[in-house]
């Protein structure tokens, strides 16, 4: 998983996605990374931090392909209804509050905020 032009995280980020993986942990230790990969494993059983994880790593991937995290954008990432819209603007304003992201207009409606 070693690559010299800097695109193997996102490819990895991006397999996640397409697969509706949870989003690979990243630990850093004082000589070495390790990586966790995950299984299938669906939104409901996901811990807190595996969906900000997520989140923060789907906002990553959007910014790169110039695009931005929205909450329809991310629940086709984890691949639920539009019924749980409400559940995904939690999270994306958990991510807001504890700085993993941050709003392109944070002066816009949370309805329309990218």
């Amino acid at each position: 998983m070693c690559e010299e032009l800097g695109t193997g995280w996102d490819k990895i980020v991006i397999a996640c996605e397409i697969s509706q993986l949870p989003a690979p942990k990243i630990e850093l230790f004082e000589t070495s990374t390790r990586v966790t990969l995950y299984s299938e494993l669906p939104y409901t059983n996901m811990s807190p931090e595996d969906k900000l994880r997520a989140c923060y790593l789907h906002a990553c991937i959007k910014q790169v392909q110039g695009e931005q995290l929205t909450n329809s954008s991310l629940r086709e990432r984890f691949g639920i209804k539009d019924s749980s819209a409400g559940s995904i603007s939690r999270l994306i304003k958990d991510a807001v509050r504890l700085q993993l992201i941050k709003p392109l207009d944070p002066n816009t409606a949370p309805r329309y905020m990218k």
